[in-house]
């Protein structure tokens, strides 16, 4: 694989780990077993027989978690802690036998994409859960699973057009984020807000 086809590698499974983990790990190692794709050497134990097993249950548990209202956010959140390490993990897992600086650098901006795209899609999702109706989580938890999907086939096959890509959604990230950050903490004074009136009242 060519620097850019490597460099899109490691920069759509970490993109694509911030919203659908254990999707990314489960069909990656499937193409990769079959051999659908090339994987660098780093990756090949996604395609190992437990791997594909946990990560194949996994997908199921992730997929139908995702179209709960409310129940998406608390999954998201104990997901803070698995899917920014091992999107990380899989960008340096791209460049294992390159050189020290390469695999940090693949490392630091791995991870930095997976933990914006995590907390975007986190946030994003917390605030919709305001909503009383199911229909817009489920509309974008659907959106989701489209994006994933498109990324992972552009990743492999147009490599080019996903860094594109990739490069104007850490721009939408980097605007959005901090109205994300500005609406959590309005619902949070309007929950302790509510919280004091019924506790005033009983």
């Amino acid at each position: 694989m060519d620097m850019l086809s490597n460099v899109a590698l490691a920069g759509g499974l970490a993109w694509a780990s911030g919203i659908r983990l254990y999707a990314t790990v489960f069909v990656a190692g499937m193409l990769g077993r079959f051999g659908y794709v090339h994987l660098p050497d780093g990756l090949l134990p996604l395609t190992d027989t437990w791997v594909l097993a946990v990560s194949g249950v996994l997908m199921l548990c992730e997929f139908l978690a995702d179209k709960v209202p409310a129940f998406d956010s608390a999954w998201d959140a104990v997901h803070t802690f698995i899917r920014i390490p091992i999107g990380t993990l899989l960008a340096w897992g791209v460049f294992r036998d390159s050189g020290a600086g390469t695999q940090l650098a693949a490392a630091l901006l791995g991870g930095a994409l997976v933990a914006g795209t995590h907390f975007t899609k986190a946030g994003t999702r917390a605030l919709i859960n305001t909503s009383p109706e199911p229909f817009s989580n489920w509309g974008a938890s659907v959106g989701e699973d489209v994006s994933w999907l498109g990324g992972l086939y552009l990743m492999w096959r147009h490599p080019l057009v996903l860094l594109i890509l990739l490069g104007l959604f850490v721009l939408l990230m980097c605007w959005m984020l901090p109205r994300i950050v500005r609406g959590l903490r309005a619902l949070r004074q309007r929950l302790q807000r509510l919280r004091a009136t019924l506790s005033g009242s009983a």
